[in-house]
């Protein structure tokens, strides 16, 4: 089965300047959002492999469209994140099965490797309610300087019936880090950690 989707939202976020200073070049974190429709909403459902195979179409549709919309090539994606909130009708556990299990292998093909693990959130809301979406260095968990994150808000989702999917990727950490730790350009990305 294939997203049913009502809308996509992409939007880049650029820090230009922070705490009075010059950010050269500015910090960017694109997002993509998918607000669909939830095939199991108003009632219990043992399988969920069906929002699992979902999961598998948007972890690649909205990887692509942060890259695209950040206009750089994939291998200079350096952090991501994903998060979903669930409208009413729905359960924590059909975010869960659109995140864990096969997102994650596809937006890593669209950042071009992606060795650690995809940061991500979960929660139940409504319309325009606030999901933050983690971010962490894709490559090195312990480049501090990439612990981060960015908001999501669409103020006509998620209905009671719609999962809002949200995928964030950036090409650079925080502006003005310093609180030291794995610097990026000395990852070596084979871990996941490190």
């Amino acid at each position: 089965m294939s997203a049913d989707i009502r809308k996509i939202a992409v939007w880049v976020e650029e820090t230009h300047r922070e705490a009075g200073k010059s950010i050269t070049p500015p910090t960017r974190k694109a997002v993509a959002v998918a607000v669909i429709a939830n095939p199991f909403a108003g009632g219990f459902t043992e399988d969920l492999s069906e929002l699992m195979e979902i999961g598998a179409e948007l972890g690649g549709l909205l990887g692509g469209r942060c890259v695209s919309a950040l206009g750089i090539a994939p291998s200079a994606a350096e952090s991501y994140g994903k998060a979903a909130m669930v409208g009413e009708s729905g359960e924590l556990e059909h975010a869960a099965a659109i995140l864990h299990p096969k997102l994650g292998a596809p937006l890593r093909a669209a950042v071009e490797k992606g060795a650690a693990l995809v940061p991500s959130s979960k929660k139940m809301g409504g319309p325009g309610q606030v999901l933050d979406v983690p971010l962490g260095h894709k490559d090195a968990a312990y480049v501090r300087s990439h612990f981060d994150g960015v908001e999501v808000r669409l103020n006509d989702a998620p209905r009671a019936n719609e999962i809002m999917v949200a995928v964030a990727v950036t090409d650079s950490g925080r502006p003005l880090p310093r609180v030291g730790g794995l610097e990026a350009g000395d990852a070596k990305g084979e871990d996941g950690l490190r």
